[in-house]
């Protein structure tokens, strides 16, 4: 059997309760709909707003993951991974009371060794972060919490007055070590990368100058490229726009999350806004992001890619000596299918290309697992 999906078999599917918010708080009952991730032999089924749920690499459920009891918080989709250390850094930021922003520390061998309050003004969507290799960086920006927009299922509301920050704390810190610095107001979904550099602190990030259609009736308002520097002694951040075109799911080698990466791949949010979502570009981006140059991709005018997730074609080559792979849908037929590109050749045609037996739905995030890598 070389295809196979399965549902996360959580309780929202075994389980399921009447009522639109019937559930609420119960950490179990996420949908691990957001992201999948492999941390010590163990595959992690990921959102927004619950635990993990564990998965073999049959794709059999397996259970929900709190590490024995001692998370108490939720996890994000979005935890990194060291490449130095094997540690998990993640977060949680669904709160409803101080401290609404929650810092966990994973060993590599999977116990939860640390976990940190860390406060901010208000609860506020807080999507993604930034580490480094010795740092973490947070995102204070204004999407805040409306309790008046809880029916209409997205329940934030972008608010300039709010102000936009950035927080730095230690990867071994206290919480109350953090120190903040504000930036222009705006919103980042997902960063590319961050890294150190001397005193100063430099992610790269798919900036949009607000979101939800907080100014407008229609997404149109979707990120670009940017390059934040924190110098961290001077208490300031330099703002730089790196590239106008739209790109949003940017990644990494993940050999070099956390470090300096010179090539960032992200995929096209090229397109009409609508009054639902960005229309999801047709183009994948490779960046170098020394110089600023760009290639394109062009997966086809019919077509809709995802995040691009790359693969090294061996241990210990190049940043870049690899594969960069997308699953693509294309609306004209119907079909999905898994497109595999040269990283290094990326404007040429597909090395591969996997049609699959059946339409995968449009999803947000994704990872190369190796099978040597979880339980089988």
């Amino acid at each position: 059997e070389w295809y196979r999906n399965r549902f996360v078999k959580t309780p929202n599917i075994t389980d399921p309760l009447e009522g639109e918010f019937a559930g609420m708080g119960d950490m179990t009952r996420g949908k691990g709909n957001t992201h999948v991730l492999p941390h010590n032999g163990k595959l992690m089924a990921l959102e927004e707003a619950h635990w993990p749920w564990l998965i073999d690499g049959e794709l059999n459920t397996i259970g929900y993951e709190n590490y024995g009891g001692a998370l108490t918080c939720s996890m994000t989709a979005h935890p990194k991974i060291c490449p130095e250390t094997g540690e998990l850094l993640a977060f949680s930021y669904m709160a409803f009371e101080p401290p609404y922003v929650h810092y966990v520390r994973i060993s590599p061998d999977g116990k939860l060794v640390q976990i940190e309050g860390v406060d901010i003004p208000a609860m506020v969507m807080m999507h993604d972060f930034n580490v480094t290799r010795n740092k973490v960086v947070f995102m204070d920006l204004p999407l805040v919490f409306d309790l008046n927009q809880l029916d209409s299922g997205v329940p934030f509301k972008f608010n300039r007055d709010n102000g936009a920050r950035l927080g730095v704390m230690g990867r071994e810190d206290k919480g109350s070590d953090i120190k903040w610095f504000d930036i222009d107001p705006c919103y980042v979904f997902h960063p590319v990368n961050a890294h150190d550099d001397g005193d100063n602190v430099v992610l790269y990030v798919s900036r949009q100058p607000e979101a939800f259609g907080a100014s407008s009736d229609d997404y149109a308002q979707v990120g670009r490229l940017w390059k934040w520097t924190i110098d961290t002694k001077a208490g300031k951040v330099t703002e730089e726009q790196v590239d106008d075109r739209p790109g949003d799911f940017g990644r990494v080698n993940d050999a070099y999350v956390g470090l300096k990466a010179r090539y960032g791949y992200l995929m096209s949010l090229a397109g009409e806004g609508n009054s639902e979502e960005p229309v999801y570009g047709s183009s994948l981006w490779k960046y170098d992001l020394t110089t600023g140059q760009c290639w394109e991709h062009h997966l086809g005018a019919t077509t809709r890619g995802s995040e691009p997730v790359f693969a090294p074609s061996r241990a210990g080559g190049a940043e870049d000596e690899g594969y960069v792979m997308t699953i693509v849908h294309d609306t004209a037929t119907n079909q999905s299918r898994l497109v595999i590109l040269d990283a290094q050749n990326f404007s040429a045609p597909p090395l591969a290309t996997v049609y699959l037996p059946q339409r995968v739905p449009y999803g947000a995030h994704g990872s190369w697992v190796p099978a040597t890598s979880v339980a089988m």
